[in-house]
């Protein structure tokens, strides 16, 4: 008997218009374009703009694009998980705001927080569903609406993040493609250098946490960069390894859009040239659970049947992993 895999079968994705450039953000803290390109490799990042809009409104044009695309309705949805740090509420899920938004009538769905990290979570989970035989069609959602978090008077945090939205479908294969392999890793223990003070249930909102600014999110960025430098680098590497490939094996990573300096080194560390890298940190910023599923719907067309992907993250938590990922279609 063949082995059921779980296979990408449509990706879709969602991007908000208005556009906060650097030259923006030199007028309301105190940076430049040179200091935040030579750090991050950020020129500008999208914002959710609107009275009442949140996390779920980018997942419902990611997904019915999805749809679309494959050519199903959204009643043919077994499961529908959703990656993100920014729900629409702290309950009910934002998952399930999804599935009524869309009309998943038949969907059940939760969400899963990892940070940054949170897409691979997803995937490495649904896929679980899949090579089970308990769903047919499983949704993963990668959004994030940081705009929400961040504090616009902190110029250590307010240029690396912004809006957006990814997700991807997953359908089972017995051909050789799709969820190859996965490593995901965490150590709470990072959990002092990234994090939300306040909001949670060990410390719950009040007058003093808003005047303190404690819902916003809180980095020491040189304790997290060297994490995140080593270890993403590491397994992106390790799972080469326990697969047998080369760099020339490797038609694309598809890494976490942290910081440019990041990317270059695990791109360095698995032996691959830019020009196997895929890159939208430029135009996005880091929007968290969705930077991965955005790069794979920019860079859709450009795939074909068989490509072996590297997917690599690093977030907060700390949380990491990598998956390898045999796409499975040519892109019309």
């Amino acid at each position: 008997m063949s082995k059921i895999r779980a296979a990408v079968t449509s990706v879709g994705g969602y991007v908000p218009e208005y556009k906060l450039t650097n030259k923006v953000l030199e007028t309301m803290v105190d940076t430049n374009d040179e200091w935040i390109m030579s750090r991050t490799g950020i020129k500008e990042r999208r914002i959710l703009k609107g009275e009442g809009l949140g996390t779920s409104d980018m997942a419902v044009e990611a997904v019915n694009e999805l749809l679309k695309k494959r050519g199903i309705s959204a009643d043919e949805i077994d499961l529908l998980i959703c990656c993100t740090v920014t729900p629409d509420l702290v309950f009910p899920a934002t998952a399930n705001i999804i599935t009524d938004k869309i009309g998943a009538s038949n969907a059940f769905g939760f969400d899963l927080m990892a940070a940054c990290s949170g897409f691979l979570y997803g995937v490495t989970t649904g896929s679980k569903y899949i090579e089970s035989g308990a769903c047919k069609k499983v949704i993963v959602v990668g959004a994030d609406k940081m705009s929400s978090i961040v504090d616009y008077e902190d110029r250590q945090t307010c240029i690396i993040f912004g809006d957006g939205c990814g997700a991807v479908l997953l359908e089972p294969t017995e051909e050789d493609f799709g969820v190859m392999d996965t490593i995901m890793k965490s150590d709470g223990s990072g959990r002092v250098h990234l994090h939300q003070k306040a909001g949670g249930s060990v410390k719950p909102a009040s007058h003093a946490t808003v005047d303190a600014k404690e819902h916003f999110i809180y980095q020491e960025g040189q304790a997290v960069f060297k994490f995140a430098v080593t270890n993403m680098a590491d397994v992106s590497a390790e799972i080469m390894e326990r697969n047998n490939l080369s760099s020339d094996d490797i038609r694309f990573l598809v890494p976490h859009q942290a910081n440019k300096r990041i990317i270059d080194a695990t791109a360095r560390r698995m032996g691959v040239g830019e020009d196997k890298v895929m890159l939208n940190i430029e135009k996005y910023g880091n929007t968290t659970s969705g930077t991965i599923p955005l790069c794979l719907w920019e860079w859709e067309k450009q795939l074909k049947k068989g490509d072996n992907l590297i997917l690599s993250a690093f977030g907060g938590g700390f949380t990491w992993g990598s998956i390898y990922l045999k796409w499975a279609y040519d892109s019309k």
